[in-house]
């Protein structure tokens, strides 16, 4: 990883990772993928532990931006709300389509840049609007997302996100002696963080083509000004100790279905939820 990188080839970088990377992520057993298939009451570990701040969601209109293989989507579906998903892979949809597909889901499908999201959807055309963890980082201008964010609301419609926590992308990733310590830019910057990983971070053999990628870092106070910049209501910011994946394997527990630091793990937070609302 280098924090350097030019940002002209970003979209086309990271897409052809997420293509190459969407099967065996539905293959794994970290999406529960065939769990979804046998039990129509299943939802995501992620959703699971959104349930409790995101509340009751059944008969609106719901947007999934950065779906991914729409596990959450599914799961967003199955608690009543009618669902749309939007991502720039192509892999990445057609494993969501088939999923849906096999489990008798209503949902719409898109494939649009999240910066494009509302040409190919249209404006002010949901009650809410949810992203979950590891979505941002993928994007370079934090304040651009929130004005799509806020087009895409109708009034009185929120956004919902659970996102890793500014202060865990900073972390060194490379340590194994249990110190935190800060690596990585934890405020926004033009420049990219490069990636060159041959993995991924679920299970699997799969050997991939696609192997370098493009991330930034948007600090918790940027996240939360881009979107009252652009007239939105902030209603909770609550910081977690967990994360639904395990990024310093050997320093971490599973407790609850997700992953906290097993010593001291108060030292740092690992991801947080944000509500907002658009005003009527």
């Amino acid at each position: 990883m280098t924090a350097n990188g030019d940002i002209d080839d970003y979209r086309s970088l990271n897409r052809a990772s997420w293509d190459d990377r969407a099967a065996a992520h539905a293959a794994s057993q970290d999406y529960d993928v065939d769990r979804f298939r046998v039990d129509p009451t299943f939802l995501s570990r992620v959703v699971q532990f959104d349930q409790e701040r995101l509340g009751d969601v059944a008969g609106l209109d719901g947007l999934h931006l950065q779906c991914h293989i729409g596990t959450d989507t599914l799961s967003l579906s199955r608690l009543g709300a009618r669902m749309t998903g939007l991502d720039f892979s192509g892999g990445s949809l057609a494993q969501a389509r088939s999923l849906a597909e096999e489990t008798g889901a209503q949902i719409e499908y898109v494939q649009s840049d999240v910066y494009e999201a509302v040409e190919a959807l249209g404006a002010e055309r949901f009650d809410f609007v949810f992203t979950g963890v590891g979505a941002l980082c993928w994007l370079p201008d934090v304040r651009r997302w929130a004005a799509v964010v806020a087009r895409l609301l109708r009034p009185g419609g929120r956004l919902f996100m659970r996102e890793g926590h500014p202060v865990l992308w900073a972390l060194d990733d490379d340590r194994r002696d249990g110190r935190l310590v800060l690596r990585y830019p934890y405020f926004e910057r033009a420049e990219p963080v490069v990636w060159h990983d041959e993995g991924t971070y679920v299970q699997t053999d799969t050997q991939f083509i696609n192997n370098t990628v493009h991330n930034w870092n948007h600090g918790l106070g940027e996240v939360v000004t881009a979107l009252l910049e652009q007239g939105l209501t902030l209603t909770q910011l609550v910081e977690h100790d967990s994360v639904p994946w395990e990024p310093f394997p050997g320093l971490m527990e599973k407790t609850g279905g997700e992953y906290r630091m097993a010593d001291r793990p108060w030292r740092a937070p690992m991801t947080y939820t944000v509500q907002a609302v658009k005003p009527r």
